[in-house]
């Protein structure tokens, strides 16, 4: 895995502008702290940092390629694709010649016979840049799930693009501007494809290609979701997921450096690496290295919740075990969780406040350890938007609700008496973002884009729109944290959940299959029940874990208290004080607004390191 960035201008010579481009360069350091290079050209300049997987020697970039003496395309890639061995066989077959193993090779020769047609072509997770030197324009490739990231940002004569926002964001031209919308971006929980939180750059969305040229900027969808009849029985049906998980994982294993998985117990992560370990010792190759994490003292006095009704550790133990797996558990305490370092790390990581907390610094810390002893890890992300893991999922009244169904948990929790993120925000300056109107308005043009099959029951037809919005709306949200947290430790992390002809496949299976027994993700559970220990295969779904020690929010509390005092703090501007001096009175339990001072204090330290400019 890498990072990407560049810079065209057709109306300037760009190969006096090294500086620039070094600067973008160097953001992205942490994606790839195995080598750099550039590529500077008149109109061109495209910069890149390699993390090592596949060919450490021959996939050195940007890489060009020449004929007589001549450069026809030059590429910069971030990602791994995984049916790279059947491309190569096919490009040979039609005269193409290779000089490395890697896949980047293949994909800027792809590019040579096919055009933006490769995208097509392409099975695995991907953002690159290719520009053609003979007709001067740039293709711009997002993987069909968005497990890569790809920004950039149109200019009056070209473009200026980057893997992270902080590539685009190091271009003199480019200022940090947060409008309303932006802000709203940032707080509804949902994500809008194509949309960031500053004004003027924009993603490249899943399954998108951007071809810039002089007379301008267009944009194709390659990939999206169909509506397909499934003729499939039950058996057949359980049959083609297994089938499907076994391709994808024994593809996922190739690297020629340490891999791991990520297991926290739960079905999709054991699934990951049971399929994984099978296929190591199939193959000779030794036992899976695995990791899970918890805090200091949690297994021991754990809290059942309706959320979180079991600890990880025993489940993640007696997968490892039953597969045997070289299992390690990374143990974090509070105080590493509450570091001013380690939160500021999570903001360079992100480019914005993330509204995880807890959850991003320990998947911080997680992965930065893990990177000690592996370069790869595979993980279970986004198998519950994809067989409806999600308790919503289940539940009559959220499925009813005329909007997004994690937005519905959330009302319903709030409920209950947890109080928002948002809680401790100016009421004007709420009143003026109007999260619900701005959500309300994403979920209409969401549905918009489902597509149905004529005759549908009602069940089917809601369940559809339901699948749709999880594997649109919401998992882009988790694979940008994923991504970002083990990116910032210069970790690859693969996603077999996200394979398209899975996703594809399983999106149109119909909701009373995949529920068949009566539980969640009972499709899944049904296909690899066999090499699974039966605790962990009927284990009910858990989150992701969050630190229970009740020293974690005091300690957050006692940070914003001493923010408060500091008239300088740009975030006071956008608090109520008097919801403020509440949350920070000593009969206020501190769990109750543990997300509200979270969020302002990741909001404070983002106005002030990245000198945002709010225009609200």
């Amino acid at each position: 895995m890498c990072g990407i960035t560049g810079w065209v201008a057709f109306d300037r010579d760009l190969t006096a502008e090294r500086p620039v481009l070094d600067a973008m360069t160097a953001t992205q350091f942490c994606r790839g702290p195995d080598a750099g290079g550039v590529h500077l050209e008149r109109h061109a300049a495209l910069g890149h940092r390699r993390l090592a997987v596949i060919d450490i020697e021959g996939g050195t970039q940007p890489m060009t390629v020449e004929h007589d003496g001549r450069a026809l395309a030059v590429l910069t890639y971030s990602g791994e694709v995984y049916n790279h061995r059947e491309l190569r066989a096919e490009l040979e077959a039609t005269g193409h010649r290779f000089h490395t193993r890697s896949d980047t090779e293949v994909v800027l020769h792809a590019y040579l016979e096919w055009g933006e047609g490769l995208a097509e072509r392409l099975n695995g997770m991907f953002a690159f840049a290719v520009w053609d030197t003979r007709s001067e324009e740039l293709l711009l490739v997002r993987d069909r799930m968005g497990i890569k990231p790809l920004h950039y940002c149109p200019t009056p004569d070209g473009v200026i693009f980057g893997s992270e926002a902080k590539a685009v964001l190091a271009h003199p031209a480019v200022r940090p501007v947060v409008d309303l919308d932006g802000l709203r971006e940032l707080l509804a929980v949902t994500r809008t494809p194509g949309r960031t939180i500053y004004r003027g750059i924009a993603e490249v969305r899943p399954g998108h290609v951007v071809r810039i040229r002089r007379t301008g900027i267009s944009v194709r969808r390659y990939w999206a979701l169909e509506a397909r009849e499934h003729t499939h029985n039950l058996e057949t049906t359980v049959a083609t997921v297994r089938a499907l998980l076994d391709d994808i994982v024994h593809r996922q294993l190739e690297a020629d450096v340490p891999l791991c998985s990520l297991l926290s117990g739960g079905l999709d992560s054991s699934t990951v690496t049971a399929l994984a370990a099978r296929a190591l010792r199939e193959a000779g190759a030794g036992p899976v290295r695995s990791f899970a994490v918890d805090f200091v003292g949690q297994t021991e006095h754990f809290q059942a919740d309706e959320t979180r009704p079991t600890p990880d550790r025993p489940y993640a133990r007696l997968l490892a075990d039953h597969v045997g797996a070289d299992h390690s558990v990374i143990e974090l305490d509070s105080a590493a969780l509450t570091d001013p370092a380690q939160r500021a790390a999570v903001l360079r990581a992100r480019d914005a406040p993330g509204g995880f907390g807890d959850m991003d610094t320990s998947l911080l810390l997680l992965f930065r350890s893990v990177r000690r002893k592996s370069t790869v890890a595979l993980s279970g992300e986004s198998a519950d938007e994809l067989f409806g893991g999600y308790r919503w999922f289940h539940d009559p009244g959220i499925v009813a609700a005329d909007d997004f169904p994690w937005a519905a948990a959330a009302v319903q929790l709030g409920g209950r008496g947890a109080r928002p993120r948002e809680q401790l925000l100016d009421g004007g300056l709420l009143d003026r973002l109007d999260l619900d109107g701005y959500r309300r308005a994403r979920y209409r043009e969401a549905l918009a884009e489902v597509p149905h099959l004529p005759g549908a029951d009602p069940v089917e037809r809601r369940m559809r729109e339901i699948s749709y919005l999880h594997l649109t709306r919401f998992v882009c949200i988790l694979l940008d944290r994923k991504d970002r947290m083990s990116m910032a430790n210069g970790l690859e992390v693969r996603v077999p959940f996200c394979d398209h002809r899975l996703v594809q496949y399983v999106f149109n299976t119909p909701w009373a299959m995949k529920t068949f027994d009566g539980r969640e993700k009972s499709l899944l559970r049904a296909a690899v029940r066999d090499v699974l220990p039966q605790e962990v295969a009927d284990r009910v779904k858990s989150p992701y874990p969050a630190v229970q020690d009740p020293h974690y929010p005091a300690m957050l509390r006692d940070e914003l208290a001493e923010l408060a005092t500091d008239p300088a703090a740009p975030v006071l501007a956008l608090l109520d004080r008097r919801r403020l001096a509440d949350a920070l009175a000593p009969d206020t339990d501190p769990q109750t607004v543990r997300l509200g001072v979270d969020l302002a204090l990741d909001i404070n330290a983002w106005l002030t390191r990245y000198q945002v400019s709010l225009e609200l």
